[in-house]
């Protein structure tokens, strides 16, 4: 089973003056496969040096990181990556975008024309191969840039705060791709974000983490994404339990910030 597993993971970062922020501290936890995480906080506590460590792009000071029982050393191609930004070639076509990673494989011709084709139908591009991807809007692009990620079938796919660019029509649709996506490839999928809401209706399960250092503060197992798979975003969002954690999670962070801005403060 191609699981990840943090083991007493801790990142400390040496500043020029000879300082150190101790960014994550003691992180341990298991997400199988097929599971949909998100991540959530304050800022400073962590989620994206989290997130780093496990494309490869970091190595921890202290402890490890396993996909599949192998140690993650560096960026591989059984881990995908979407950023908020995504990260395109905007003077290259929306095909050209998609293969990308096929045509640094060698893949045959046909193959990729047919997979290109499969993954613009799954996201909603079908008849857009052709289309200069600059001339499309931010919505359409995190469309392209989930299936440049997805056509190279990697076993986790890693999401940078993916939606949080777009206006909130656009990112209630794409919310809901995402479940989408999650349900029909089974891909284990881990989302980094500071929308509350967000992270509730994603969220299989849900981390949220404490700074200074970063470590994991609490985790809920919630029945919003299962739900949004084929309700109304917005009833759910409306929903009693709903609406209890998602006030829980947002005193527990403003506290957190408060409590930040105390010692500094103190300082």
């Amino acid at each position: 089973m191609s699981n990840l597993v943090a083991t007493n993971l801790d990142m400390v970062f040496s500043l020029p003056d000879e300082t150190a922020v101790h960014a994550l501290e003691d992180v341990n936890f298991t997400l199988k496969k097929g599971e949909l995480l998100a991540v959530l906080g304050p800022s400073g506590c962590g989620k994206t040096t989290l997130l780093n460590i496990i494309a490869g792009f970091l190595h921890p000071t202290g402890g490890s990181i396993t996909l599949g029982g192998n140690i993650i050393e560096k960026p591989g191609v059984d881990r995908g990556m979407v950023f908020q930004q995504g990260a395109l070639f905007e003077w290259l076509t929306v095909a050209d975008n998609v293969n990308f990673g096929l045509r640094m494989k060698n893949a045959e011709q046909s193959e990729i024309v047919e997979r290109v084709e499969e993954w613009l139908e799954i996201v909603g591009l079908q008849g857009f191969g052709d289309t200069p991807t600059y001339q499309l809007s931010g919505g359409m692009q995190q469309r392209v840039a989930l299936a440049r990620c997805l056509i190279n079938n990697p076993d986790l796919i890693l999401m940078d705060e993916p939606l949080g660019a777009l206006d909130a029509l656009t990112r209630e649709k794409m919310q809901s791709l995402v479940l989408k996506i999650w349900k029909e490839t089974g891909k284990t999928i881990m989302i980094i974000t500071h929308s509350v809401e967000e992270a509730l209706l994603l969220g299989e399960r849900l981390f949220v983490m404490a700074p200074r250092p970063g470590r994991l503060h609490k985790e809920y197992r919630l029945p919003f994404s299962e739900m949004g798979l084929t309700g109304d975003p917005r009833e759910i969002k409306n929903d009693d339990k709903f609406v209890e954690t998602r006030e829980e999670i947002l005193e527990m962070i403003w506290n957190m910030e408060e409590e930040i801005m105390g010692k500094v403060e103190s300082n």
